[in-house]
């Protein structure tokens, strides 16, 4: 709990606008569960306000990992504002249409039943284009430059941007057949409150680790860090390792996926 602390502590400090942009996404994500109780409306079988809930969270998240990871690059204060700002609004602009989607009772993605409907999905995309950009910058920059911290952890930050730039492109998988089912149309049996496909290929799950990989990579090493077992060299063994399985087991949820079997049957 002290780590996450500090990590608030750390982006409230050096940015303030996506601190309180984090805050926003963490109070939708409230609003999502109450919406959860208070309406009743489903679409494709589940409660309108769970995919508002799970993405309020998980863009919450990764805003606010940019928001610290970007502490350790060694930019300029004008290119940190930047990037944080491009980050942070038009996540919130892609969270803002798919809660008014979810409001609406409509779907927000693969939605093209009326122009309007088409507009929003297309600017959608647009937004999230944008982030991907950054993505490929921060992995160009964090391969040339020295970050302020250990060389296993930029090394994690690498990894797990290369991947995060994977999941996106299962992202575009899924927008390239309009669904994100394999084998079966979308809705249907799925887990609880992810709603995984549990009788068909599901692209959502390798799409969800592969964006998480830049949290789940870094968490690595620093649980490396307090074993205090290995040493540097044997740190940055370790890493290359835990990101190289990391990767195929990622692959193998996607390959998975597009043979139409499920995560979890």
């Amino acid at each position: 709990m002290d780590a996450v602390t500090s990590i608030f502590r750390v982006v409230k400090r050096n940015s303030p606008i996506l601190y309180w942009i984090v805050i926003l996404h963490f109070l939708g994500a409230l609003g999502a569960t109450f919406g959860l109780f208070l309406d009743e409306r489903t679409l494709m079988g589940v409660n309108v306000w769970v995919k508002p809930l799970k993405f309020f969270l998980s863009v919450g998240i990764y805003i606010l990992t940019v928001g610290y990871l970007i502490v350790f690059y060694p930019y300029s204060n004008i290119k940190k504002h930047i990037i944080r700002n491009l980050v942070s609004f038009t996540l919130l602009g892609e969270m803002a249409i798919i809660a008014f989607q979810a409001a609406r009772g409509v779907q927000s993605h693969y939605n093209i039943s009326t122009e309007f409907d088409a507009a929003l999905f297309k600017g959608m995309g647009i937004l999230i284009g944008v982030n991907v950009l950054i993505m490929l910058l921060f992995i160009i920059d964090t391969i040339r430059l020295k970050l302020h911290t250990s060389k296993a952890m930029q090394y994690a930050i690498l990894i797990g941007w290369i991947i995060v730039v994977f999941g996106s492109w299962a992202g575009g998988q899924m927008i390239a057949q309009m669904s994100h089912n394999v084998g079966v149309v979308d809705g249907g049996e799925g887990l609880p409150l992810l709603n995984w496909s549990t009788v068909a290929g599901d692209l959502r799950v390798a799409h969800f680790f592969g964006l998480h990989a830049i949290q789940i990579i870094p968490l690595f090493v620093v649980g490396l860090n307090r074993t205090k077992i290995l040493g540097v060299r044997s740190h940055l063994t370790t890493v290359w390792l835990f990101g190289l399985c990391y990767a195929g087991w990622l692959g193998f949820i996607f390959y998975q996926a597009k043979m139409a079997m499920p995560f979890i049957g």
